[in-house]
């Protein structure tokens, strides 16, 4: 008996990255998976991976700018599997760029998929999470503290979303239902190969050196912890947590290390 047997686990962005490998580590200690995402290639491939581990999976192909996508979603796994106890919001991606050469559409579109795409995940599911007095686990970013130069369509969405779990953190509260906020460094993920359109380019160079980066299944350990015990917010990997701190407490030495790593093409 794993941890999560028993439990009902909803997983937008479920194709690929950090959505995938939650969605084995929830498998892997005992929990059925819903995958949520557009992919349906990709989904499939996962299907038959947690398949082989023994768990209850289903696929449904969903894009979560469209609520009702979102909603038949939520009915279908409630239908199927009689409850929904864990909802990670995970579905994104980045709008890369200097202020300049982007447009209004580019960061309606950024907003659309990081944060109202992650509302309607919210509507759609928290009768369910109420329900079962669950837990809604949010992706956010490093990014949502530090606004680096080229991402600010990127960082404007991901301070959207550390300021929704804030707030909804107190709202949730009376219901039983807690609310993690997963704050990610550099993982391994496409999200780097996606261009502003939200278009996946494999070809790409990830400019994040490789010893910067956490495996995904690392990230995935750590939050499917963090949701398990309900840790309100969660920082990823050693060297985000060196930067929220620095943030936080030493903002003018955080500025200047931005700045130079900037200039070094690494940001």
């Amino acid at each position: 008996m794993g941890r999560f047997s028993g439990s009902v686990t909803f997983v937008t962005g479920a194709s690929s990255g950090i959505g995938a490998a939650i969605s084995r580590e929830v498998a892997r200690q005992g929990g059925d998976v819903v995958l949520l995402a557009r992919r349906q290639d990709r989904l499939g491939e996962l299907v038959s991976e947690i398949g082989s581990m023994g768990g209850e999976v289903m696929a449904v192909p969903c894009d979560v700018t469209a609520g009702h996508d979102l909603a038949q979603a939520a009915e279908k796994t409630k239908s199927e599997f009689g409850r929904i106890d864990y909802v990670i919001a995970n579905a994104g991606f980045g709008v890369a760029g200097r202020f300049e050469k982007l447009t209004i559409e580019d960061f309606r579109r950024q907003f659309e998929t990081n944060v109202f795409g992650m509302i309607q995940t919210i509507y759609a599911t928290r009768e369910h999470l109420i329900a079962s007095r669950g837990c809604l686990c949010l992706i956010g970013s490093v990014n949502g503290y530090i606004a680096p130069p080229r991402l600010s369509a990127y960082s404007m969405s991901k301070f959207a979303v550390h300021g929704l779990a804030e707030s909804i953190w107190h709202e949730f509260k009376p219901h039983g239902v807690g609310v993690v906020l997963i704050v990610p460094g550099f993982v391994q993920t496409e999200i780097r190969k996606v261009d502003r359109a939200g278009v996946h380019h494999p070809e790409m160079e990830d400019r994040v050196p490789s010893w910067l980066l956490m495996s995904s299944d690392e990230a995935a350990r750590q939050i499917v912890e963090a949701m398990y015990r309900r840790r309100r917010v969660k920082v990823i990997t050693t060297h985000g947590k060196i930067a929220v701190f620095l943030q936080r407490h030493c903002p003018r030495t955080m500025s200047a290390i931005v700045s130079r790593l900037s200039a070094m093409g690494l940001i």
